[in-house]
């Protein structure tokens, strides 16, 4: 029996969003990029909210020593979270495939599949 799923890496195979995928998934969506602002970052709790005021960048360095963020782009202010070897989110279970974070998830999180690089469709994955 062939099991048809998305590829993460070509939008136009991706699958319009329903509620009810999540739960039949492999968190697809937690192998894309996550990019977070401060405020995420102060609700994920890996930034004290007096740090609001200290430059992002002294921030970034931080966060990339300790090896959760990959990236920042000082420009937009925009930070992305690490992710593991096999792309997954760091914050990701690998065993269970939920989010350890869920509560305090960022807001690109929290708007998927609103927004992202196909907003109203997801790379869904069935789960074997």
């Amino acid at each position: 029996m062939l099991i048809v799923g998305a590829d993460i890496d070509r939008t136009e195979t991706w699958i319009r969003y329903e509620k009810s995928m999540c739960h039949a998934c492999v968190s697809s969506c937690c192998t894309l990029p996550v990019e977070v602002r401060i405020s995420d970052l102060i609700r994920m709790e890996l930034v004290a909210d007096f740090e609001r005021g200290e430059p992002p960048k002294n921030i970034a360095k931080r966060l990339m020593k300790d090896g959760l963020v990959e990236r920042f782009n000082q420009k937009s202010g925009i930070f992305t979270l690490t992710r593991m070897s096999n792309n997954d989110c760091y914050f990701l279970d690998r065993k269970s495939r939920l989010c350890t974070i869920y509560d305090k998830r960022p807001e690109t999180c929290r708007n998927h599949p609103r927004i992202g690089p196909r907003p109203g469709y997801c790379a869904f994955k069935p789960n074997p």
